[in-house]
């Protein structure tokens, strides 16, 4: 092995959503770091709001850890990196452990991070084993160490889930149903961490009660390598160490309030990597635009802020003054809505938008899109997700197509008019950093 580093690491899956991952991945992170040992966390896949969670219970960002999206390379150097610095690795899984192509159980398996998985017991006996069994032999190379039993009724409830098991499967442990760990959510998800006042609470709360089960204890440390390869073809393959500073010198305005806050961190990291100052705004507070060369709108809950959005002319403006004087903006979901000549909420009320894309966005009682996305960009192949509750009837022609890795049926529409670039598409900016470099450089 090539410089590898050993560190103990645990992937948390389940056999769907809405198990308890990230409850249980967050009271792990939370009871180690009041132990006072550095715990680095990873979400799998594509999410805002759970790392949002993550990064208050360990007290370190969050970074996304997956094999498409992010890449083999990366998530190696990503892995490495933590186990330089942690006590404990956690990652935690996205859906089901199998589900998607790649899915948690490939990234495990790849790794040889030991996964624990997290079941809902509250309506289920004997039929526990039978899912325990079902994902520890579904594929056999996989790492599996064992199984939390999650919302149990009592003690005795306990001890029928781990009595079914058999002797090849390890009992973590159970934790009982509890108002006082949940994790409140809405549409997209859980609520942002900002929104939730007694998180800390509830925290500490779930960390005392995992302290009881055998998931408390560290797991085995894994070894994980330095990447020994040399760089290849791929986008995604580009490491911090590869990078020029294309961007020293310019100024890049985030939005970042409670209406925009789905960003990748580390799409952050690679705008500083490459040499930009990231200053951040927010559009429902500030009157004035920052001095800066080029604005980044990401993803968020504008929908929430339709009335205050709407209101503050003095933010609308500047940013319009800044997209007519052909300065780069790079506007994703909640920033592409932004951008449309209206939005109606839920409610049926409608405000106006910035008015920069044609077009009004309307919100949907259910999810209109869920799917991985990649766009063909002159400068790079750029992969992210989309995940949305909205609907944009528009006249402006797309200028580029998202394409989707596993079904063609999502395909999300991407406008490129001049510097200003817009698409439902949440992006992950190192996947094509020459792209990255393209959007926000002005000419």
């Amino acid at each position: 092995m090539s410089d590898a580093i050993s560190c103990p690491a645990l992937f948390i899956s389940a056999p769907a959503s809405g198990q308890g991952k990230t409850t249980v991945t967050a009271a792990l992170a939370r009871l180690h770091s009041n132990a006072g040992r550095k715990v680095v966390v990873f979400k799998t896949g594509p999410d805002f709001l759970d790392p949002m969670i993550l990064e208050i219970a360990s007290g370190e960002p969050v970074n996304a850890l997956d094999l498409w999206m992010v890449g083999e390379k990366r998530s190696r150097a990503l892995l490495h990196d933590a186990a330089k610095r942690a006590d404990l690795i956690l990652i935690e899984g996205v859906m089901g452990l199998f589900d998607g192509k790649p899915s948690g159980a490939d990234l495990a398996r790849l790794f040889g991070v030991p996964v624990l998985a997290v079941i809902d017991g509250s309506a289920m006996a004997q039929t526990f084993a039978a899912i325990a069994h079902g994902l520890a032999t579904f594929q056999g190379d996989l790492p599996f160490s064992g199984v939390l039993a999650n919302r149990l009724g009592s003690d005795r409830h306990a001890e029928i889930l781990r009595d079914s098991l058999p002797e090849s499967i390890r009992w973590y442990g159970g934790i009982k149903r509890s108002k006082d760990v949940e994790l409140p959510s809405r549409h997209l998800g859980l609520l942002q961490s900002s929104e939730i006042n007694d998180l800390d609470d509830r925290l500490n709360t779930a960390a005392q009660m995992i302290s009881t089960t055998g998931a408390s204890e560290l797991p085995p440390a894994v070894c994980f390598e330095a990447n020994p390869l040399p760089t290849d073809t791929e986008n995604n393959d580009v490491l911090p160490s590869e990078l020029s500073p294309a961007l020293a010198g310019i100024r890049i305005g985030i939005a970042r309030d409670e209406a925009f806050s789905f960003i990748y961190p580390a799409n952050i990291t690679l705008l500083r990597q490459l040499g930009a100052q990231v200053v951040f705004f927010s559009p429902l507070q500030d009157q004035v635009l920052p001095d800066v060369d080029s604005v980044y709108l990401p993803g968020g809950y504008p929908e929430l802020f339709t009335q205050k959005l709407a209101a503050n002319d003095a933010m609308k403006k500047a940013i319009k003054a800044h997209v007519d004087a052909n300065k780069p903006l790079v506007a994703e979901c909640g920033g592409m809505i932004y951008l449309a000549q209206s939005l109606t909420d839920l409610n049926g009320n409608t405000e106006p938008m910035l008015g920069l894309l044609k077009g009004k966005v309307t919100m949907q009682p259910r999810l209109t899109a869920l799917a991985m996305q990649s766009v063909a960009l002159p400068e790079g192949i750029l992969r992210g997700h989309t995940y949305h509750h909205s609907s944009f009837e528009t006249d402006e022609i797309a200028d580029y197509q998202g394409l989707c890795p596993n079904y063609a049926r999502t395909s999300e529409a991407v406008y490129r008019k001049g510097n200003l670039y817009a698409s439902y598409i949440h992006h992950y900016f190192p996947s094509a950093v020459d792209a990255c470099i393209a959007l926000f450089k002005p000419e």
